[in-house]
């Protein structure tokens, strides 16, 4: 076979999560519910992948319990378009990322007492990714790809999200944050023959958002793990079972700490289709499975991506 044509019959094992698609949310939603199986696989030096996604999600909504908002809910879509490359980083496997967001959707809840409806459309806030193998992955031509075997890897990465997206200081539910967000993780792959299995630490940091409703927000840190059993089932087609747990993020207003500590999980699952040799599309479902504060909600997703690279 081929370096070329083995590299395709693998390409629908490629990282669409490192392009973050995860469907949709707006900034009320905490950060750490990402499910990103494979997040840390490897491709020659010189890929590139674009992807397009959108996603659709209902159910409950995390707004700041400083707020008089009960009984929140709302159905959300979202739509992502994302560039990935992979590069040579000192000898070791990394790639970049851009997603850039775009979020419509409806919401309603008891605002003092009164029941009430509103519609956001627009820009989210974009994420810039960047990740290197630490272990177990060296930098690679397409030739010394082909003869690449996973066995255990060892990855980090950070995640950026930059206060780009749409924000009103005079509302209470925007689409953009207002704020810095940083995602620090350190990953773990194993591969067992058809099987991988994938485990991720990682922590969100927030930047103070200094204009929400003309008051100063700040948030803790958000501690997050995910867990990824995957299996490639045909040369085509590989599955997962994803899971997260995540717990933090209290909040203050102008110093005043609210009640509102989160310790959620949630659990879905991961499909990916080869088209052709070049052509990729994931579907993917999760759900609240213990939550507290804002994860009580179901989720649905689909991506296609489209890869290149020289000799491929």
């Amino acid at each position: 076979m081929k370096p070329s044509e083995h590299f395709r019959a693998r390409c629908a094992t490629l990282v669409g999560a490192t392009l973050l698609l995860i469907g949709p949310g707006l900034t009320w939603r905490v950060a750490g519910q990402q499910l990103e199986p494979r997040a840390y696989s490897v491709s020659p030096v010189g890929t590139n992948i674009v992807a397009i996604g959108y996603g659709r999600s209902t159910g409950d909504i995390a707004f700041d319990p400083s707020l008089p908002v009960t009984d929140a809910k709302a159905r959300i879509n979202g739509a992502l378009a994302g560039y990935f490359r992979s590069i040579d980083l000192f000898g070791r496997s990394a790639n970049v990322s851009i997603a850039l967001p775009y979020t419509w959707g409806n919401l309603q809840g008891n605002v003092a007492g009164q029941f009430q409806q509103a519609r956001r459309s627009g820009l989210g806030d974009p994420a810039f990714r960047f990740a290197v193998n630490l272990y177990g992955a060296p930098a690679m031509d397409l030739k010394k790809f082909a003869a690449y075997r996973q066995k255990t890897i060892i990855g980090a990465s950070v995640v950026v999200v930059a206060p780009l997206g749409q924000y009103d200081p005079a509302k209470l539910i925007n689409l953009g944050g207002n704020r810095w967000a940083f995602k620090p993780e350190i990953g773990i792959s194993r591969a067992v023959r058809k099987m991988y299995l994938d485990f991720y630490l990682g922590a969100w940091l927030f930047t103070p958002n200094n204009n929400s409703q003309g008051r100063l927000r700040k948030q803790d840190p958000i501690a997050s793990s995910q867990f990824h059993l995957s299996y490639n089932a045909k040369p085509k087609v590989w599955v997962a079972f994803d899971a997260t747990f995540y717990a933090g993020g209290r909040t203050s207003v102008n110093g005043v700490r609210a009640n509102d500590l989160q310790r959620n999980s949630r659990v879905g699952g991961t499909v990916s289709y080869k088209l052709d040799r070049r052509q990729s599309v994931k579907f993917a479902y999760s759900r609240g499975a213990f939550t507290t504060i804002g994860a009580d909600y179901q989720a649905i997703s689909v991506a296609y991506q489209y890869l290149w690279g020289r000799g491929l």
